[in-house]
């Protein structure tokens, strides 16, 4: 049985109600935006439905997910947006990311 350390952690963005981009990390998105539409989790995102999971990628571990969702969250909303709109644009940003991490 895999231990919660062996699964993979997803960072996603969500757009709420306003068109303003929310950013997380789960080992099960789903799961986590439903708990997001419930009032349970970030502030952010309370009575700020219908929340729409809009970029979602595979990072690995958690402290990585942390360390790539801390990046975007640094970014202006422009390339946020460039993110959900492009995904060759989302796989250059990622792997460059990716390769600064290591």
């Amino acid at each position: 049985m895999a231990t919660q350390s062996d699964r993979i952690w997803w960072l996603y963005l969500v757009r709420r109600r306003d068109r303003a981009l929310y950013t997380g990390i789960a080992l099960d998105v789903e799961r986590r935006v439903e708990d997001h539409a419930a009032g349970k989790g970030s502030k952010a995102l309370r009575g700020r439905g219908p929340l729409v999971v809009v970029f979602t990628a595979a990072i690995g571990d958690r402290a990585r997910a942390q360390r790539v969702e801390a990046q975007v969250k640094r970014l202006a909303k422009a390339d946020k947006e460039r993110l959900v709109a492009s995904r060759a644009f989302a796989r250059r940003w990622l792997a460059r990311v990716r390769r600064g991490l290591s």
